[in-house]
């Protein structure tokens, strides 16, 4: 009886080594797929507020008092957003660092720049967040 669980126990330690070294393979096969080498800048238009689709309106407005980032594709435009949750004051604004195409992904790079000192802030908290339209790619966005 013995000898039998030792055997299921060793037979178990190699499956678990063996699926340990497969998952390792596949993870350095997909880390080499998208490592993050920039195969082209992506054009892109940043989209003003009135032009922004309605159901995408709705889904910033349900999100925008925390950070958040999302995409939404309509008639072969993808639309990347990210906002930055609720600030104190207004007078914030986002700059696009980059927008770019890699193997597998399209990277998004934003920052957010708080207002100037000579700048008058509103009392009232903002919510700054862009919205980004890029022709639509088959590719995952990342948000850097």
């Amino acid at each position: 009886m013995k000898d039998s669980k030792n055997v299921y126990i060793r037979l178990a330690g190699v499956v678990t080594i063996w699926m340990i070294a497969g998952m390792a393979v596949l993870a350095g096969c997909k880390l080499s797929e998208s490592d993050g080498t920039k195969v082209a800048d992506l054009d892109y238009t940043v989209v003003e507020e009135a032009k922004v689709p309605e159901e995408l309106k709705e889904h910033i407005d349900r999100k925008k008092e925390a950070d958040f980032k999302l995409t939404y594709e309509d008639d072969g435009q993808l639309y990347i957003v990210r906002g930055y949750g609720e600030q104190e004051t207004g007078g914030y604004s986002i700059a696009v660092k980059e927008v770019y195409l890699t193997k597998n992904t399209i990277c998004f790079h934003t920052m957010l720049i708080g207002p100037g000192e000579a700048e008058e802030k509103t009392k009232a908290p903002s919510y700054p967040y862009i919205v980004v339209q890029v022709k639509s790619q088959d590719k995952n966005v990342i948000f850097e």
